[in-house]
């Protein structure tokens, strides 16, 4: 496969100063995942204080992670069927309701409803998260490509750490209730400012959608995996670290900031101030490898490789569970790793993939890492109910991190015979 080079790459300023259509929609990202985090820790701070249950927590973060797997096969269609600006709008508005419901969750026998709102939340995201990776290439041009997915990216892991920061110390100081308000708030200013985006692309499937089209696009964008391993294996990069790290970790958080380091109301400060050294972590890992890697695709590849290495690296500092500052280190690095196996996995898909498929590619991507993210869950939360120690879990987080670099490698030498 030939290496996609870019003779002269747009610069971060350049591209926001310039690109209008880029700026309203990097503007709707960053109020909309302030959000998102405030919902995070909110919720689980709730759940946490309600049940008192590991196996509870979990349950929170398989729901978050399942809803959007099971819609994922209409989500990549619509994304390649219908105008993806709008499909952004209707999915902010619909979750700006739907956050507003975790307000009546006040009793542990209301849980059951938390998680019938979170699954209808996420299941709606789950349209909005493939829509946006494919609207990208549509409004940025392919030399400014690697600067806008370094840029959302780094909103991402910049609003992470802001978000989960203020979301934990809102949710301790003023109560979990008042995240949930500022959250539907948010997704109606990220909806208003999607509105800004001069969007005339026409959808790449023609035809009204159906049950059978619906069926047979999606079907269609699968065969593309399969007769394209390499797009796959790239495709996986989020799945590996799911179900090695992620999915488990967040559980483990909960259960840290809670028992181990509580700060706040039910560890809710604590929390946040977790999510914010990885949210720096992911932020700063990406920009300061691509000084490295440019939009060169080989050294993107390899600096995948190294992000596993960093991720385990971050975990066996944690993993002794010593003084807090040294897990936050240890977070730190983990972060850094899992920001540059991220952004540049996405940076690959979105300078490999053609438009025809690209929606129901990422949609399929989206779908493997939440069944990942969901299983893993469900493990390490079952895990901690049967007394199994944080230490031990972090450590097999680590060990699984190596094998995963190891695959992963082992991948890369293979298509460089071939190349």
């Amino acid at each position: 496969m030939a290496s996609q080079n870019h003779a002269e790459p747009i610069g971060y300023v350049t591209l926001i100063r310039e690109n209008r259509n880029f700026r309203a929609l990097w503007l709707g990202q960053i109020v909309s995942l302030l959000g998102d985090w405030f919902n995070l820790i909110g919720s689980a701070a709730l759940i946490a204080n309600l049940t008192q249950s590991g196996f509870a927590v979990g349950g929170l973060f398989i729901v978050r992670m399942l809803a959007p797997f099971f819609v994922s096969p209409v989500a990549g269609v619509v994304a390649d069927r219908y105008n993806r600006k709008q499909v952004l709008i209707i999915t902010d508005l619909l979750r700006a309701g739907i956050v507003l419901g975790f307000l009546l969750v006040r009793r542990p026998e209301d849980v059951w409803l938390l998680y019938v709102l979170t699954a209808l939340q996420l299941a709606i995201s789950g349209f909005f998260f493939p829509t946006r990776s494919a609207i990208l290439p549509d409004i940025v041009s392919r030399d400014g490509l690697g600067a806008a997915n370094a840029i959302s990216s780094a909103t991402w892991s910049v609003m992470l750490s802001l978000g989960a920061a203020l979301g934990g110390l809102v949710a301790g100081q003023l109560g979990i209730y008042t995240a949930f308000v500022v959250d539907a708030c948010t997704f109606l200013l990220s909806a208003f400012f999607v509105m800004q985006v001069n969007y005339t692309t026409s959808p790449v499937l023609d035809g009204t959608m159906s049950i059978a089209t619906a069926i047979r696009d999606y079907i269609e964008g699968l065969a593309y995996l399969r007769h394209h391993l390499d797009i796959l294996m790239i495709a996986l990069q989020k799945t590996f670290v799911a179900l090695a790290v992620s999915g488990g970790f967040q559980v483990v958080q909960v259960v840290l900031a809670e028992q181990v380091y509580p700060i706040g109301e039910g560890g809710s400060t604590s929390l946040g101030l977790m999510y914010a050294v990885v949210g720096i972590g992911t932020g700063i890992g990406p920009i300061i490898a691509r000084i490295f890697t440019g939009d060169r695709e080989w050294p993107l590849r390899w600096a995948i490789f190294v992000s596993y290495l960093f991720s385990a690296i971050g975990l066996l500092l944690i993993a002794p569970l010593g003084a807090f500052w040294g897990v936050l280190i240890g977070m730190l690095l983990r972060g850094v790793g899992g920001g540059i196996g991220w952004v540049f996995s996405t940076q690959l898909l979105l300078d490999l993939l053609p438009d025809r498929v690209r929606g129901r590619v990422f949609s399929s991507e989206f779908a493997m890492f939440t069944l990942a993210n969901a299983i893993s869950a469900a493990l390490v939360g079952h895990a901690l109910d049967l007394a199994i120690s944080l230490s031990l879990l972090v450590l097999i987080m680590a060990i699984l991190s190596f094998v995963s670099a190891l695959v992963w490698g082992g991948w890369l030498l293979v298509v460089q015979r071939r190349t």
